[in-house]
Formats: C-alpha cells, structure tokens, sequence
C-alpha cells in the first residue's frame, strides 16, 4: 500500500515537471519566433599601400672560404644595383646564410647507393625589399633579369601587396555592414507591418580580402589576398532584432 502511494506521489510529480517544462519551451519558442535575422554586408575596393619584393641568389664551390667570398661579392653588387634604382638601404634586408653540402650519387644493378661523390658546397641567400613606393618596387622587380645578366645567379620572387592602414578601414566596414542590415531589418518590419523592437544579438563575420575583380573564393576562416593589388575587402554582420 505504501510503495503504491509512494509510485503515485513520484508519476505526480514527474507529470507536473514534464507539464513545466513544456510550457517553458513553449514560451521560449514563441519568444524565438518573435524575432528577425538579417545580414547586412561591407565592401570596399582599395589599393595597396606597401610592397615586400624579395628575391635570392647562390654560389657554389668546392670549399667554403670561396663560396663565401662569391656570395660576398655579389651581395655587394646586388646592394649597388637596388641603391641605383633609387631604393634607401633601410629597405633592404639580408637574411643569414644558408648552405649546403651537394653529393652525386652512383647506384648498382638493385638500386643501392654505390658511390656518393661530394661536388661542393651551395650557399644561398635572400634579400628582401619592403616600401610604400609600391609602383617603383613593382617595376624593379620586373626588370630583375638585369641582375642575372650581369652574372648573378639570382632567382626573383613575385611581389607581395599589402596595405597599412587595414585596422581603420575594417571598422568602417564593420559599421557599413550594421547599417546595411539595420536597414534590411526595418524594411521586412515595415513591409510584414510589424515594429522593429530592441536588438537581441549581434554577430560579426570574418574578414575577407580577395583580389579586385577575382573569382577568388571566400574562405572560412577568411581570405588574405597578398597577390593582387588593388583588392576588395568583404565584412558582415548579422543582427538580430525583437518584433513588436
């Protein structure tokens, strides 16, 4: 009789949970419903405002000192060459040295190593140069060949675009792109004859450069275009706002 009562109390209590429960979520879903998403965007084509241009060069010989002293000399020329283009020496780095041991190899009838023949030593180094003059280092970077016709090895790398001012320009799109879904979110409340009430929450997409007129695609966690020079910049926002 009692573990009767006792099941009866608990199935009970459990109904009025269950029933609580219900039109809580009940509530809560009319709540949700009683909202509007929109997305609003910002987009804004520029041009860059700083270029790193780099490029390397190698010597090879059967000792160090000498291929230390060829890659000195060349060193040197290539700073001569870069200062006659008009480019100031604090635009031009140098990276350390890097070098290696190069080997020829001679295989038997399976396929083994049979013989490693040491043919000198390979030693390469970067420059790299950084400038706001970006169409001057555009243009030297063309005429880079000049430097391997002079004897140098020399080995050009494509310029990389990038623009210094990217901070600024990102929370006017960001405030482009709120007003842009503020405005869509007025115009279906108006047009549904409802009132726009207060703004519930607020989400900020990734940022987005891509190159002008590209058929790049977006990424998902953003796209750095480096390649382009003039870009374009692509921001949303997403907002959501209570319905009276």
């Amino acid at each position: 009789m009692l573990r009767n009562s006792i099941n009866f109390i608990i199935i009970a209590v459990a109904a009025i949970v269950s029933a609580y429960l219900f039109s809580n979520a009940f509530q809560n879903r009319n709540q949700s419903d009683n909202t509007i998403s929109v997305t609003g965007l910002g987009k804004k084509d520029f041009v860059s405002d700083l270029i790193v241009w780099s490029g390397s060069f190698s010597r090879k010989s059967f000792t160090l000192k000498d291929a230390y002293a060829a890659l000195d000399i060349d060193r040197e020329r290539i700073k001569t060459y870069l200062s006659g283009k008009g480019i100031n020496a604090s635009e031009i780095v140098f990276s350390a040295v890097n070098f290696n041991k190069d080997f020829d190899f001679t295989y038997n009838e399976n396929g083994s190593t049979k013989q490693q023949v040491f043919t000198g030593f390979t030693l390469t180094q970067t420059v790299t140069v950084q400038s706001k003059d970006v169409n001057k280092i555009e243009e030297i970077s063309r005429q880079s060949s000049e430097l391997i016709n002079s004897g140098i090895e020399f080995y050009s790398n494509p310029p990389e675009y990038y623009y210094t001012k990217l901070a600024e320009l990102k929370i006017k799109m960001i405030a482009e792109a709120t007003k842009d879904a503020s405005t869509r979110a007025k115009s279906i409340a108006e047009n549904a004859g409802a009132g726009l009430g207060n703004l519930k929450k607020s989400d900020m997409g990734v940022f987005q450069i891509t190159g002008q007129n590209s058929s790049e695609d977006f990424s998902y966690g953003g796209s750095f275009n480096t390649t382009a020079k003039n870009k374009t910049a692509n921001i949303t926002v997403k907002l959501v706002y209570q319905v009276d």
